[in-house]
Formats: structure tokens, C-alpha cells, sequence
């Protein structure tokens, strides 16, 4: 319905509407366009980077005066109602935003950059809490990735791996397909390669399977015992052996664990429990030795530990006789308890007869023994034996030349060593020993006997003269009773 011409004179000349006026210094169009005004002259202010314009916050007062910060102080205890209703943005964050809204120029809030030194930029104060952006990663190319997601043949994937390319053994997830992978492995010739693949198939595989597979593949097998002997895996080698039917292997993996045991009666009690593994005959033998030898050292040191004969007074123990060989057992026996009867344990009539040691090794050993405490007459002992007849004579099952090394290395008086030079049967070597070890005597009856008169003469320069030797020589030289050769 259109209004009539009385109606719009009323209208227009109503007081509700105010008449335009470009002179009219009050009116809206002109408030809004000096609004505008400010506004621009702002963001050119800080485009320009000026440092001599004063900044001001929003309540209009100079940035860092006295009464702005206590403004600003004020301002910063508010709600978040409160804020909300200034017009600016709620950012939830945790931790939240540090209290350093007030280092910031009206420019740096339209433009995120801050114009106050010692103060940081709108944006790094948000890039420092828990809502950052990060850069997504770049994807590798292709040409990466096919070292990994390839579908390769076992014939491929081994021979990458000789290269020393990486390789995936995903793919190979069926038994067909890792037995086709091992046995090529085996045909490469590539111990390492084997090796590999068989950590891979003990990974992968339960130990029944992977054993029954390798009982058909005997490189492989070699390959796999000789891995878990280096790793330490005793356990699961003692079940593949188990599972091979190789019982006495099996039994003397079990038996080398006796090493690991620090304490001797632990020790002794693990041995004696061996005793009954499947060992072969000679094995089964030597784990009993070592069971009765600990046995035997046990008691030993018990009573030795003592030092009450004479003996452990002047010759004190340098070490225990636990965990020693058989042959220093019967060495110390030797030394420290010769006299005993064959009924004690520590006896070496004893332990040679328990331990059935031969008879070259006893005197070896015991010659040592009885030299080392210059007791000469046990040395003789051990070599005189008497015939059908009831006569003593010296024999030896080591030959008397090894006796006389012995003797001369325990610093044997020279009546001993040529006692036993007298007894060497060859004759060249005799001569050889009594020059080496100065057995004048020996030399001077060796040529008589000989009826040497050249070499006699030679050994005549060799002694001291005026010395009982040089004497001895000068009086067999003028026998005219001898009929020398030369």
C-alpha cells in the first residue's frame, strides 16, 4: 500500500529523523569514517616498522606505563566469561597460554608479530604449548620401499643377502616356503646366509618342527648345533640332541655343565647324578674317575687344612687340591703323604691303585715328588726291585737318562747323578749326559772300558790339572796292563 505525499512531509519532518549535513561534525558517517581512519593508520604504522610510534593497548593508554600495568594486571585475573565478551578468541589449551598478553601492540594482535623487544611473538607463545603443527614426513620413494614389500623368491632373497642387502622374511610364512628358503641358503655355500635363515626358522618354527626338519638336512643340522653352542643355548641343544637319538652326545652336553658349579660339594652332587646318563664306556668311565676324584679331595683338604705333621709346617700348601688332575692329586699325595698306608685315602699307593695309573706315570710323578724334598733314599726305593733270585737291581719303566734330567733339575748331588749316568745303556748318550752335567768319573771309566787311549787323553785336557781326575787319567795312561785300542 503506498504511503500518501501528507503522510511523507509528516514523515520527513518528524523529529526521529535527523536531516544529512556534510557539515554536521556529529553524525555516523562521519564517526565511522575517522574510525576507519585510525584503524588504517595503525597497520600502516607497523608495516612502515616505525620505532618511534608510541604503541597503545585497546583501553587506548602507552604500552609499559605505570598505570597500564597495573591495568594489565588486573585485566589478566578475569574470566574466561570476561574475555569472551571483549571480543577476544577462547584457544583451549593445557598447559595454558603464559600471561604475556600485554607485551603486544594492537598491530601484533591483527598480525600475529610482536614490536617489543625482550618479548616473544604471539605465535611462538602458541607454538610452545601442547597444540603444536607439525610438518607431516615426506614419503620415501618407491625405490626404497621395494627392498621391503617385494615379493621376492627364495632364490632372489638369498642371493640379496650374500650382497648385503636387507630382506624381508615375511613373505615366507608357510612350511613349504621356509624349507625352500633354507635349502637354498644351504646350496649358496653361505654360512652366514644359513645362519640367518635358521634364527629366522627358530623364531618362526616350534623346536619339535623345526627339529624334525632338520634331521633330513645335515648341513643345516651342523650349521644350527654349532650356533647354539656359541649362543650358550644349552638346554635347547640338549633337546635336539635328544630328539636325534644321540643320547651320548646329549649326556656329555649335560656333563660339561659340572664347569659352570663354583661350590666343590654341589659340584660332587651334580657328578654323581651323571652317573647315570648314557654315557659310552670309556666316557662313562672317566665321569666316574671324576666323581671319585672330587670325592677323594673333598676328604683331602678337610684334613690337610689342619697343617699339623711337620711336613705342612716346613713345606706350607701354596694352593687347595680341590678341582685338581688326577696327576697333581698323586703329586701331592707324593709330597705330602709318601709314608701313608695303601688303607687311607690321601695314600699314593691309594690313588694309584684307584685310579689305576700306570706305572711310567707313578715314577714320573713321584720322582718328582721325593727330588723336590732331596729325600734320595725314596728315590732309590722307587727304582730297586729284586729278581727270583733275592739280588736287588735298579730298573726303570721311563728310561734312567729321564732320570737323570729329573734329578739334575732338583739339584742332585753329583754321587746321585752318577749313580744313575752308570746305568743309561747307551753309550754315546752317557758320555753326552756326563759332559753335560760334569760326571768326570763316568767319562774316565766310560773310555777305560772302551780301551779309548785317544779320547781319554782329549777329556785329560779338559779337567783341571793337579784335580783327582787329572790323576785318575794320568794313572790309566801308565798302566801298561791295558791294551788300548788306539
Amino acid at each position: 500500500m503506498s504511503r500518501g505525499k501528507p503522510d511523507e512531509d509528516d514523515y520527513w519532518n518528524s523529529k526521529k529523523i535527523e536531516a544529512f549535513t556534510f557539515d554536521d561534525e556529529d553524525d555516523e558517517f562521519t564517526k565511522l569514517k575517522e574510525s576507519k581512519k585510525a584503524v588504517n593508520s595503525i597497520c600502516l604504522l607497523d608495516e612502515e616498522e616505525d620505532d618511534d610510534v608510541e604503541k597503545v593497548s585497546w583501553s587506548g593508554e602507552p604500552i609499559g606505563s605505570i598505570s597500564w600495568s597495573i591495568k594489565e594486571t588486573a585485566t589478566s585475573t578475569r574470566s574466561t566469561g570476561e574475555a569472551r565478551e571483549q571480543g577476544f578468541p577462547k584457544i583451549d589449551t593445557a598447559p595454558s597460554l603464559p600471561k604475556q598478553g600485554s607485551g603486544y601492540s594492537l598491530s601484533s594482535l591483527f598480525k600475529a608479530k610482536s614490536r617489543t623487544a625482550g618479548f616473544s611473538s604471539f605465535s611462538e607463545s602458541v607454538s610452545e604449548t601442547s597444540t603444536r603443527v607439525y610438518a607431516p614426513e615426506l614419503r620415501k620413494p618407491k625405490a626404497e620401499y621395494k627392498d621391503y614389500v617385494s615379493d621376492w623368491n627364495p632364490e632372489e632373497t638369498v642371493r640379496r643377502m650374500q650382497r648385503g642387502k636387507v630382506c624381508s622374511f615375511e613373505r615366507f610364512r608357510s612350511l613349504q616356503d621356509k624349507m625352500l628358503l633354507l635349502d637354498e641358503a644351504v646350496s649358496a655355500h653361505d654360512g652366514n646366509v644359513i645362519t640367518a635363515v635358521l634364527i629366522f626358522l627358530k623364531r618362526s618354527l616350534s623346536k619339535e618342527i623345526l627339529f624334525r626338519e632338520l634331521t633330513e638336512r645335515e648341513t643345516a643340522l651342523r650349521h644350527y648345533v654349532h650356533y647354539l653352542k656359541e649362543m650358550g643355548e644349552q638346554r635347547l641343544l640338549l633337546d635336539l640332541l635328544k630328539s636325534l637319538g644321540r643320547t651320548e652326545d646329549m649326556a656329555l652336553m649335560h656333563y660339561k655343565e659340572h664347569l659352570s658349579i663354583k661350590d666343590e660339594n654341589r659340584r660332587r652332587d651334580f657328578l654323581k647324578n651323571c652317573l647315570n646318563l648314557p654315557f659310552s664306556p670309556d666316557d662313562s668311565t672317566h665321569v666316574q674317575d671324576h666323581y671319585t676324584l672330587l670325592e677323594r679331595q673333598i676328604i683331602i683338604e678337610a684334613n690337610d687344612k689342619k697343617g699339623d705333621s711337620d711336613i705342612f709346617r716346613k713345606y706350607p700348601r701354596k694352593a687347595s687340591i680341590l678341582n685338581m688332575p688326577m696327576i697333581t692329586t698323586l703329586y701331592y699325595s707324593c709330597f705330602y703323604h709318601y709314608g701313608e698306608s695303601e688303607g687311607t685315602y690321601s695314600s699314593p699307593a691309594n690313588i694309584r691303585k684307584t685310579f689305576r695309573i700306570s706305572d711310567k706315570q707313578y715314577i714320573l710323578t713321584a720322582l718328582g715328588a721325593r727330588a723336590k724334598l732331596k729325600s734320595w733314599f725314596d728315590v732309590d726305593s722307587l727304582f730297586n726291585s729284586k729278581n727270583w733270585l733275592g739280588y736287588t737291581k735298579k730298573r726303570s719303566p721311563i728310561g734312567f737318562h729321564r732320570v737323570v734330567d729329573i734329578l739334575h733339575k732338583n739339584s742332585a748331588p753329583v754321587t746321585v747323578l752318577q749313580e744313575y749316568l752308570c746305568l743309561v745303556d747307551d753309550t754315546e748318550l752317557k758320555i753326552s749326559l756326563a759332559q753335560k752335567y760334569k760326571c768326570h768319573d763316568v767319562i774316565i771309566n766310560t773310555y777305560k772300558d772302551l780301551k779309548d787311549r785317544q779320547q781319554l787323553i782329549a777329556h785329560k785336557g779338559k779337567v783341571e790339572r793337579g784335580s783327582p781326575e787329572d790323576r785318575v787319567i794320568e794313572e790309566l795312561l801308565n798302566n801298561s796292563q791295558i791294551r788300548w785300542k788306539n
